[in-house]
């Protein structure tokens, strides 16, 4: 028995009951818990393959009941089903859909939460504007999936918008999905800002990195961290007390810095920060390849024109487009108000595609 979505994902239900049953044999083994990384690893796999099963065959009931249902209709010849079959067969078809794609995320990290960061590129208002009709629409994009969005630091702009912003995004897959934001996101529009009323292009940079779960070991050595408190400001500032409980962290090797504001405790921005300094450290060790945290370079934070992911365009014709994907859309005030699905799923299904070449011709 397996399953086919439009993204030509398999789902063979008799392999992932001999991968589980296989995992829980490790996990009845003696010495399973004397390596409790390799252990968490085995049960979360073991969990995620039991989620997997659990809404492939609420699928398929679902399926068996929308057969039932028309066979009903053309037995008793009753007309009045057939609206009630199509709107079934709409619902059905979403909810395969989305789970053939989540069948693509089988990353290293897919499964976890997300750390959303953006920064506004130069140009003052215009573009700290921008930054945060970016972070609004991602925002709306996480409402609209059901996960939980909180910014834990932001820092407003002088006159408008926001210099940068942290969110944490926090469900199932939320790195898996949001990582093919990660990139340069360039806007070319009239600006409410310009009594002239010139065209404007302004830019913004969105990094996306997972947040680590507590099995991932990163050895911090406190010495290596300067560590300020300050008064929080920003957004949501005004709605916290005034006093020094917003952190921020620098990792004095590599010049990383975090920090959290959005707290009441001091103790809890400390801990937020943590969270985010680890997972950066982390994705930095993964990208240059290294093992140890003492031959991390840091990361450049320039932001480079040029490489943008994407183009967001307001005039003189409304369109967004990737341009890894070339996947376009004209609605543009529908895409800003969290309309993504369509650029994560090319992004995802084009990700696929290579991975599956590149196997192909090994």
């Amino acid at each position: 028995m397996s399953a086919y979505g439009k993204w030509g994902t398999p789902f063979d239900v008799p392999n992932i009951l001999n991968e589980i049953k296989e995992l829980e044999g490790r996990a009845a083994e003696t010495d399973f818990w004397n390596d409790m990384q390799t252990s968490h690893v085995v049960l979360q796999r073991t969990k995620s393959l039991y989620s997997k099963l659990e809404k492939f065959k609420k699928i398929e009931s679902a399926a068996d009941d929308l057969a039932v249902l028309v066979q009903l209709g053309i037995d008793e010849r009753d007309g009045s089903v057939v609206s009630e079959a199509e709107d079934e067969f709409k619902k059905l078809r979403s909810e395969f859909d989305d789970f053939s794609l989540a069948m693509l995320l089988s990353g290293e990290y897919d499964k976890n939460n997300a750390i959303l960061t953006l920064h506004a590129g130069s140009g003052g208002t215009e573009a700290q504007d921008w930054a945060e009709m970016l972070l609004r629409m991602y925002l709306r994009w996480a409402e609209s999936r059901g996960f939980e969005a909180k910014i834990v630091d932001a820092l407003d702009g002088e006159e408008a918008g926001i210099k940068s912003a942290t969110v944490f995004v926090t469900g199932e897959n939320a790195y898996g999905y949001m990582k093919s934001e990660s990139g340069v996101h360039r806007l070319v529009r009239i600006s409410p800002f310009d009594a002239a009323g010139r065209r404007h292009t302004s830019f913004a940079s969105v990094e996306v990195i997972p947040e680590l779960d507590e099995s991932i070991t990163i050895d911090i050595n406190p010495e290596d961290l300067k560590v300020d408190t300050y008064r929080a400001s920003g957004a949501g500032g005004q709605h916290i007390n005034k006093t020094d409980s917003a952190v921020r962290i620098t990792h004095i090797p590599t010049g990383v810095v975090v920090a959290c504001q959005t707290e009441r405790s001091q103790f809890q921005n400390r801990d937020n920060a943590m969270r985010m300094l680890r997972s950066r450290l982390n994705e930095i060790k993964r990208k240059e390849h290294v093992d140890r945290i003492e031959d991390i370079k840091g990361v450049q934070m320039e932001i480079t024109w040029g490489s943008q992911i994407r183009s967001y365009v307001f005039c003189p014709y409304t369109m967004v487009k990737d341009h890894r994907t070339d996947y376009e859309e004209g609605a543009v005030e529908r895409v800003m108000d969290g309309g993504l699905d369509g650029f994560i799923n090319a992004y995802l299904i084009g990700e696929a595609k290579s991975a599956e070449s590149a196997q192909r011709h090994k």
